[in-house]
């Protein structure tokens, strides 16, 4: 996807990478609204799901949000499966692991939920939502990507 966004360059999104534990879950279940918003972007972008697998449920939940899983131990091991996408990366998370994430992905997008977010990621965010369901929104409507990405 091509978003024009005046007085900046376009930007092109093609894969959005999410983060797992405080992101999608909370205590390693499925945040509500996850599952419906999840399928509707997974319809317009490439997903992916990067996780250390704190909880050992990262297998479970994306073999049930039919998307591929990266287990990453560390923020580098997320910067480095970023940087092997090609076209634009969204990506999307609430801890200090990701911060190395947002470093190399076109836009960081940065979770507040149940769990918090670090207080580091959102200094390196594009963008900070108050919800997982939020982002799907975000992510699904473009013109609210303009609204808030424009100088």
């Amino acid at each position: 996807m091509r978003i024009e966004i005046p007085h900046r360059q376009p930007l092109t999104l093609t894969h959005v990478v999410f983060d797992l534990n405080g992101t999608l879950t909370v205590d390693g279940e499925l945040i509500p609204g996850v599952w419906e918003g999840f399928a509707a972007v997974r319809q317009r972008y490439q997903c992916w799901l990067v996780s250390a697998d704190t909880l050992g449920r990262a297998e479970h939940w994306a073999s049930m949000l039919q998307v591929p899983l990266t287990v990453a131990a560390t923020g580098e091991d997320k910067a480095d499966f970023v940087k092997t996408l090609e076209g634009g990366v969204a990506a999307v998370g609430n801890g200090c692991n990701d911060v190395a994430m947002f470093s190399c992905a076109n836009l960081g997008i940065a979770v507040v939920g149940p769990e918090g977010a670090s207080a580091e990621l959102l200094r390196h965010a594009d963008v900070v939502m108050p919800s997982i369901t939020e982002v799907f929104n975000f992510l699904l409507n473009p013109k609210r990507m303009v609204s808030t990405l424009r100088p």
